[in-house]
């Protein structure tokens, strides 16, 4: 009952997350932040982070684990009950977005927590699901059969993964959910992308194997170990020309960060509240 993807990096607001080999997790952002409290943690198999929008911003977040025994863990902002995964059980992928956390459980259907306000934990009638993912406004989610599914804020038409381009989103293998933006994977090594335009001008994309959306910027990883980016690039965010042999990729508000397969990270990006200061970090190497 392995999840079908385990993320060991992931990428917030003003902080990083990484599972180290023994399966405690490390942090990385400013000093004191809640979602940073992740000391006691033990047997994390999968990360994920949420933070709140780009606009208004407060900087609050918060940090979800995934244990071996399919139990969830989150600490940080709770103000609107996106921690309170205390009792989930059977949980083989979590994800985290702005004031929300979802799960997909082992029988194909979801779980979610925190805010409703604009539809985005409307998750309870999904059925065959093998991932999840949670942007700012809006979640999506990947059903066995290679389609997508989404609800909550279409501002930008982030959520019309069923009736925009229909030809395109069909053998999906991944989605990723950004700010105003969707992204999918294809089984081909394409990607698609639906909603705000600059972060999903991923047409000319081929040989990807893993997508990554964050804030403003999409980022895919290629087969061969390489990286792209394209959206907003203040602070550098999308500066991943030169890395290589990068097995896994993540994607911030303001950040990115990178996993290679001799488990160090790379981190490039606005590197205020030490979000970027993972040079020491040693995770597990590539499985």
């Amino acid at each position: 009952m392995a999840p079908p993807t385990a993320p060991r990096i992931a990428a917030g607001r003003r902080h990083s997350v990484g599972i180290a080999a023994d399966g405690t997790v490390l942090t990385v952002g400013r000093a004191g932040d809640p979602e940073l409290d992740t000391g006691s943690w033990r047997d994390v198999v999968a990360v994920a982070v949420g933070s709140v929008h780009t606009a208004g911003n407060t900087g609050r977040s918060h940090t979800v684990g995934l244990r071996r025994d399919h139990t969830v863990l989150a600490t940080g902002w709770n103000g609107d009950g996106q921690c309170e995964v205390r009792d989930w059980r059977e949980v083989v992928q979590v994800a985290a977005g702005w004031r929300r956390t979802l799960a997909v459980l082992a029988d194909g259907t979801a779980r979610a927590a925190g805010r409703r306000a604009e539809g985005a934990t409307d998750v309870q009638t999904w059925t065959d699901l093998v991932a999840v993912s949670a942007g700012d406004w809006h979640s999506v989610g990947l059903r066995t059969d290679g389609t997508a599914v989404a609800v909550g804020n279409d501002q930008r038409g982030q959520c019309r993964v069923e009736e925009c381009r229909v030809e395109e989103w069909h053998d999906l293998v991944a989605v990723a959910a950004g700010h105003l933006h969707t992204v999918g994977l294809r089984r081909d090594g394409r990607v698609v992308a639906t909603g705000s335009s600059g972060a999903a001008h991923t047409g000319t994309w081929r040989e990807v194997v893993a997508v990554a959306a964050g804030s403003s910027h999409t980022v895919g990883l290629t087969a061969d170990g390489r990286v792209l980016a394209v959206g907003d690039d203040r602070d550098g965010r999308c500066g991943v020309g030169s890395w290589r042999d990068v097995v896994e990729v993540a994607a911030g508000s303001a950040h990115t960060l990178g996993l290679r397969a001799d488990g160090t990270v790379l981190a490039t990006g606005d590197p205020a509240d030490g979000r970027c200061a993972v040079d020491g970090w040693r995770l597990a190497p590539s499985r």
